[in-house]
């Protein structure tokens, strides 16, 4: 931290006037001799999608709204789910805890302490069952954040969807699915690289096939965003790994012009509005271009750029918490007016635990002030043919296509990731964003300036988690060993291991056999980990 008072007022009154957090030089002013992009933009819905992917932006409908919630037991979930879609939410954000992302069942002793912490435990498909008791999947669009048993859980919704009579292809919503992410940021892995790039793709065939109005992969750059990287980093490198997975579907017979149509991204929003407006505008602008020139693709829904935000993260701090209410209000601005497809806006008191029933309203509410009273939403592109806004989305664009240019030398999103040398990236961003905060180099209000002496840093309502919660978990689930039918457990789980033993055919309909007759998602990953093994981080000395 800097030592003296006079170098910290000199901060406060020059915070960063010169330049965006990823280092872009900002002008004092632009003019149209700067702004050489403003005549070419095109128009919202048209082909390169700088202004948009449709036409008329949010005058037909609003963005979905989701709020990311799970904790404890099914039925506890449940109830926050009614709760927050009785309040206006008009999507579901399914968070998983620790165990159900890792593959591990609620009886393995690695997971008993964590059964319930950070998400809803879902080891099987009576869980999923309680979980959406009262909830028509046919009427809901439900998001799942899960990565390294994405697959499996993919299954389980399409299982209960069955157990609901619900056609599957009324099915919609997303599951991330984004494995790469997983080794560059956040490790939640469980299988290598390669054979888990063979799930993604057969999970994204399959429900192009089975539920056409699913999106079977959410491309996430917001983990590599929270892991430290800069706004132009987290898209450079989430466009690059969907090169990757494009890359992957092809070679397993995929049409790009048919599965493009499916494939969605996922990011964070940070405190620099222009900034992450210019990324938004640009990373439409790559993708669509990436699309018709990489694979000779014309089809425009095809080139489509569609994303949701999460609004917080590491942007919030625990130090005066009710401040992160304005900074999750001025992200879902620049969400908006980036022209996102779905968001999720973060609870003030998530730097430090769940959020209450109290925080988590607070959060809907800010978005639906600013969809139905701000204004923001009655045209499209708002800040389109800014002077200074064109000017920071071609330099922006510039830097995405440098930085994807510099992973393709390399030799692709996976070999770096295998290698290791996409991890140092963000580590070196994040440990330069860690020097400037703690210099004062960059300013967060209530953290590292404008604090008070004996500073209460996390005043409010507490949440608390039901202690009980992960013994109702293991007890069910052994009652549910008890009383399944183990032969139909048995006879699916080796269909299942004989299929990931073989590259041809598509491991989807073996996984909703294994769900159907309540193998759990612990036993299917121990089935792949006899065939495909387990990763291996690798490490730089």
């Amino acid at each position: 931290m800097k030592s003296s008072a006079a170098e910290l007022d000199e901060a406060i009154a020059m915070p960063h006037p010169d330049r965006t957090p990823s280092g872009l030089h900002v002008p004092v002013v632009v003019g149209p001799s700067e702004a050489t992009g403003t005549d070419g933009i095109g128009a919202p819905g048209q082909f390169p999608f700088t202004r948009g992917i449709f036409a008329d932006g949010y005058r037909g409908r609003l963005w979905t709204m989701r709020q990311y919630s799970g904790f404890g037991t099914a039925e506890e979930s449940n109830e926050r789910y009614r709760f927050l879609l009785q309040q206006g939410q008009t999507g579901l954000s399914v968070a998983l805890d620790l165990p159900t992302q890792c593959g591990l069942d609620p009886d393995d002793p690695m997971a008993r302490s964590e059964i319930g912490k950070v998400g809803v435990s879902l080891s099987n498909l009576s869980e999923m069952e309680l979980l959406f008791q009262g909830i028509d999947l046919s009427r809901i669009s439900t998001s799942f954040t899960i990565n390294g048993t994405a697959a499996m859980i993919y299954a389980m919704y399409v299982a209960c969807a069955d157990k609901q009579g619900v056609p599957r292809d009324k099915l919609t919503g997303t599951i991330q699915n984004d494995i790469l992410k997983e080794y560059v940021a956040r490790g939640t892995w469980i299988f290598p690289v390669r054979p888990s790039m063979r799930l993604i793709a057969d999970s994204i065939l399959y429900s192009n096939e089975v539920s056409p109005r699913f999106n079977p992969i959410s491309i996430a750059g917001a983990h590599m965003r929270d892991a430290g990287c800069t706004a132009v980093e987290e898209m450079a490198y989430t466009l690059a790994n969907g090169l990757a997975y494009v890359d992957t579907v092809v070679a397993r017979g995929g049409d790009v012009a048919k599965f493009a149509r499916r494939l969605s991204f996922f990011f964070y929003v940070h405190m620099d509005l222009f900034e992450e407006v210019a990324k938004f505008r640009a990373g439409r602008r790559v993708w669509a271009r990436l699309i018709r020139e990489r694979y000779d693709v014309d089809d425009e829904k095809a080139q489509m750029f569609r994303f949701g935000v999460v609004c917080g993260g590491s942007s919030l701090t625990s130090a005066q918490p009710y401040n992160n209410v304005v900074r999750v209000a001025i992200e879902t601005c620049a969400a908006v007016m980036g022209g996102a497809q779905s968001v999720f806006t973060c609870a003030y008191d998530e730097a430090f635990q769940i959020p209450t029933e109290f925080s988590a309203e607070l959060a809907l509410r800010t978005q639906q002030i600013i969809g139905y009273e701000s204004g923001i939403a009655r045209t499209v592109d708002p800040l389109g043919g800014s002077y200074f806004v064109e000017e920071l989305t071609d330099r922006t664009e510039t830097h995405i296509r440098e930085l994807m240019d510099e992973i393709d030398a390399y030799g692709g999103a996976v070999k770096a990731i295998e290698d290791g040398w996409l991890q140092l990236r963000i580590a070196k961003s994040a440990l330069q964003r860690k020097r400037e905060t703690d210099d004062q180099e960059r300013l967060v209000v209530g953290q590292n300036c404008f604090r008070r002496e004996n500073q209460v840093e996390q005043p409010g309502e507490l949440f608390h988690l039901n202690p009980q919660a992960s013994a109702t978990v293991v007890e069910r689930f052994e009652r549910l060993r008890d009383t399944r039918n183990q032969m139909e457990v048995q006879k699916s789980l080796d269909a299942l291991s004989a299929a990931a033993a073989h590259e041809e055919g598509n491991l989807m309909p073996y996984l909703v056999d294994c769900c159907h007759a309540y193998a759990t998602v612990g036993e299917m990953v121990a089935r792949l980990k006899e065939q495909w093994g387990e990763f291996e981080e690798p490490v730089h000395l």
